[in-house]
């Protein structure tokens, strides 16, 4: 078995396995410790409408036993090395990863494939999962923060795969049988769509090694992965009454795709009007007004598609008059623009804290190893950084008349949901 390893002067390292698994590394020798990912392209946005909540299932399923190790074994012999292990399931991609010290990375390499590749999906840990899951879903339900989140979800996307949730729905997840996982799995698990990424102090010889050992005989069947086009929805309301002490808010605008020029000005866009405690949402209706506790914006971006939200926690009787006071904000950015304090304060603000995260191994395996999965390149640090540096203030105003002059949808959730006057 061959492959080839390329470097440039940042000690990167790619290389593609004869079954089409990619491989990207940064070796960061000044370390002790190694973060390394498995990253398969299959998350909800893949799911037919029958099939929703199965990638977050098998996310869950694979830690239920495998081949040759049991749940415990797995849990056992990450923690016998003080290693972590963990997973996630987002709407387009799934990552299964560990963080062990550098010498303990044949390990890491060897579970993590026993996870990808040979789990069992055994019966009775089947039903037990359906149970965990289920609950899960129900303490989602109990946070109203999260409720809303999914609430605008679904008013932005409608009944595309974009609006639903990433755990499924509860008739839905009761009503799957492990036939269906085993068919799930076939389909998108394979070595073409997946990615193994890691960041820290390793020997690439080594690992090139551990790699083509541990994930080399692996075949599948599974076609590539199939990113629907995506239509924003405008206009939409949507609303849930549920007895809780606040209401919860979500304005949500067209955004910027992943991977596309125009997410470095949108990320600036964010910093200045709800991205942080200095920013003008936080302000005036936290700082001024005194009328929530929590008030931020955030951009979400995939590969169809992004968008840009506003979130608010408020006291009901205050829900209307902030939600105007919100809107108020965002006209007012539109008709007088950003300052250039303001500008250059935020273009910091975001370029401190991307080089900040470069700190975490584990931040540069996850921007690696998404960015390679789905956009068949990595960005580096500099060119990052050198994208964000070349943030104009006209580009922020550009994309914030594209985004903010749109027809918003809106999500409510808590007491007096029913009866908010849009």
């Amino acid at each position: 078995m061959s492959s080839s390893i390329g470097m440039d002067e940042r000690m990167n390292d790619t290389w593609t396995l004869p079954n089409g698994l990619r491989v990207i590394g940064e070796r960061l020798p000044y370390l002790r410790s190694v973060s390394i990912g498995v990253w398969l392209k299959v998350g909800s946005m893949m799911e037919k409408p029958r099939e929703n909540g199965l990638s977050h299932f098998l996310e869950h399923m694979v830690f239920k036993g495998t081949e040759k190790r049991t749940t415990r074994q797995i849990a056992e012999e990450m923690d016998a090395v003080g290693g972590q292990i963990n997973a996630f399931t987002g709407k387009d991609c799934t990552c299964f990863y560990c963080k062990v010290i550098d010498e303990d990375l044949p390990l890491a390499v060897d579970i993590l494939a026993d996870l990808t590749c040979h789990a069992s999906l055994d019966e009775g840990e089947f039903n037990k999962e359906r149970g965990v899951i289920l609950e899960e879903i129900a303490m989602d339900e109990d946070s109203p923060e999260d409720l809303v989140h999914e609430l605008l979800s679904r008013a932005m996307f409608g009944e595309q795969s974009l609006g639903q949730p990433i755990l499924g729905t509860t008739e839905l997840i009761s009503g799957y049988t492990r036939q269906d996982l085993f068919n799930y799995r076939a389909r998108h698990y394979g070595p073409a769509n997946t990615v193994v990424a890691l960041a820290g102090n390793y020997d690439p010889a080594q690992v090139e090694a551990l790699i083509a050992e541990h994930f080399g005989p692996w075949t599948s069947d599974a076609a590539p992965a199939d990113i629907p086009a995506t239509a924003l929805l405008s206009g939409q309301r949507v609303i849930k009454e549920k007895d809780t002490e606040q209401q919860h808010l979500c304005l949500g605008f067209p955004g910027i795709g992943y991977g596309q020029d125009g997410i470095y000005p949108q990320a600036v866009l964010n910093n200045v009007l709800g991205g942080s405690m200095s920013s003008r949402l936080f302000q005036r209706i936290r700082e001024e007004m005194g009328m929530a506790y929590s008030i931020y914006t955030f951009p979400n971006s995939y590969l169809s598609c992004g968008t840009f939200a506003v979130y608010a926690g408020v006291s009901p009787k205050n829900g209307e008059k902030v939600m105007a006071e919100i809107r108020t904000e965002l006209e007012r950015l539109l008709r007088d623009g950003i300052t250039e304090k303001e500008y250059h304060d935020a273009k910091q603000q975001l370029r401190g804290g991307y080089l900040l995260g470069l700190e975490s191994p584990g931040g540069r395996m996850q921007a690696m190893g998404r960015s390679l999965l789905l956009l068949d390149k990595a960005v580096t640090p500099e060119e990052t950084v050198r994208h964000i540096e070349a943030v104009t203030l006209d580009s922020v105003m550009t994309i914030a008349r594209e985004s903010l002059t749109a027809v918003p949808n809106i999500a409510v959730a808590g007491k007096g949901a029913e009866n908010f006057r849009f």
